[in-house]
């Protein structure tokens, strides 16, 4: 009803076309006003998985199909946790129009409500109908790029993830979509974030293309409340285990969305912290003045080193996240917790500013969210795997003795000499009594550093840096590895 009000009250004010300013006063208002929890969801909601996997979306119906737009937009159904129904507008000639469904759009019910939609593209000859990002469950929204599968998940705002008296997980309630034209590359949409201690106003640019999709996004937040930590453009990513941390009671070597959370920090220094499965949750961060991009990737992309015929996470997507506006100070927050199996995501990232606005006064943010394969990679040289654990020893270990091997490879290490290339490497101070070994590996045309060390104290956690200079000349990024206490 408040977004009926909002487009009447648009259509009675002077002709100009919709955009981000009117969604961002709509938010303004609702963060004025009281929050209204949203209805409890109709019993008949709560279905089994494979009774929802049934109420598949009708294609036939798709929103721009037959418009000469390569694009069109498909529906999820209501079902299971997806309880919330969309309001959906459609801007053709800048002027909001509410986008509504025939009742026999889904198979096996008669509703017509949508929980979420996704984008589609008309791509290739003969033509097919390539999956180009998914909106879908509180501000979630999920984008693969040409030739990749479904991986990871990005989100619109995380609050208090960890921190705080308990997530709250923001909604996206409202979108208007604006219609492309022929001959289009890209699809522009924006939306409204409700939950009970914030409001906010988003724009997205869609951008899909033969080696990655673009995502640039836009957002304007109001806090009806304070918070404990603001985590901007996170991700949400899976990792059961790999080869720093092999998989228990598994055939697969590995098996992950994603392998390692990357930064470039404001000064340019570039740094990879590969993810574990810790037994609880366990939070690490990079501080910084300021930032140039984080994302989770996943660099393995052999499939010999997960052997799935099935999942294929070798063809699962990296998130590149980018500021395109000043995010001032502030820390890259990495959340790892426990996982049993695959299927749930145990890894969170995102960007907590040190300043926030108080509540009642707008903060504007913007970024750009770039799905792809494995780049974008350090321009000198970067880690390629991280093992740990013991070759042939004599004897028994020492207690709490410890080792990784890290391979090292890129453009910066070919053609030096060997007496030129030094590892640097250093711990906290849970670490003691380090050896560090530099062997050339033929095997990356690259170099190999062994970290071995005593744990002082395994009921506290362990933070490892390796990284290759020659001379004042830093080589490669830094491997900065976080060990969770036992």
């Amino acid at each position: 009803m408040v977004a009926a009000l909002f487009v009447c009250a648009l259509a009675a004010a002077p002709a100009a076309a919709f955009d981000f300013e009117d969604v961002a006063r709509e938010a303004e208002r609702l963060a004025r006003a009281p929050y209204k929890k949203p209805p409890p969801p109709d019993p008949a909601l709560a279905m089994s998985y494979d009774a929802y996997r049934k109420l598949r979306f009708k294609n036939d119906h798709s929103t721009w199909r037959d418009s000469g737009s390569a694009f069109e937009l498909r529906y999820f159904p209501l079902g299971r946790s997806f309880t919330r129904p969309l309001t959906l507008y459609e801007v053709v000639g800048g002027e909001p129009r509410p986008l509504t469904l025939p009742n026999n759009v889904f198979e096996g019910t008669a509703s017509s409500a949508v929980a979420g939609w996704r984008l589609h593209r008309w791509v290739g000859e003969p033509r097919r109908s390539d999956e180009v990002g998914a909106f879908l469950g509180a501000s979630y929204f999920r984008l693969v790029a040409q030739g990749l599968r479904y991986g990871l998940s990005a989100r619109g705002l995380a609050i208090d993830t960890v921190g705080g008296s308990g997530e709250e997980f923001p909604e996206f309630t409202t979108y208007w979509l604006q219609r492309p034209q022929p001959g289009d590359s890209e699809v522009r949409f924006w939306a409204l974030l409700e939950s009970e201690r914030v409001t906010g106003a988003y724009g997205f640019v869609l951008r899909p293309s033969a080696g990655n999709t673009v995502a640039e996004v836009r957002a304007r937040l109001i806090l009806r409340a304070p918070v404990a930590r603001l985590g901007l453009a996170p991700l949400t990513s899976m990792f059961l285990g790999g080869e720093n941390q092999q998989p228990v009671d598994d055939y697969r070597p590995e098996v992950h969305d994603s392998d390692g959370l990357q930064v470039v920090s404001g000064s340019g220094e570039w740094l990879w912290r590969p993810l574990t499965n810790p037994r609880g949750v366990f939070v690490t961060s990079f501080a910084m003045p300021s930032l140039r991009g984080f994302g989770l990737m996943q660099r393995d992309r052999s499939f010999a080193n997960y052997q799935d015929l099935e999942a294929h996470y070798e063809l699962r997507p990296s998130a590149w996240v980018e500021p395109m506006s000043d995010w001032g100070a502030g820390r890259v927050e990495l959340l790892q917790f426990h996982t049993p199996d695959e299927t749930h995501d145990n890894i969170g990232t995102y960007w907590v500013p040190d300043k926030v606005a108080p509540p009642g006064q707008s903060m504007d943010f913007s970024w750009r969210v770039t799905v792809t394969d494995q780049k974008p990679l350090p321009p000198g040289a970067w880690v390629v795997q991280s093992r740990a654990g013991f070759g042939y020893r004599e004897g028994k270990l020492p207690p709490g003795r410890m080792q990784f091997h890290i391979d090292f490879t890129g453009p910066a290490l070919q053609g030096l000499p060997e007496e030129e290339v030094e590892a640097v490497a250093s711990g906290n101070n849970n670490v003691r009594d380090m050896r560090v070994i530099l062997q050339f590996n033929p095997a990356v045309s690259g170099w190999r550093v062994t970290l071995d060390y005593e744990r002082v104290n395994p009921k506290q956690p362990v933070e490892l840096r390796a990284f290759l200079r020659a001379g004042s000349r830093t080589l490669s990024e830094t491997w900065s590895h976080a060990i969770a206490p036992e």
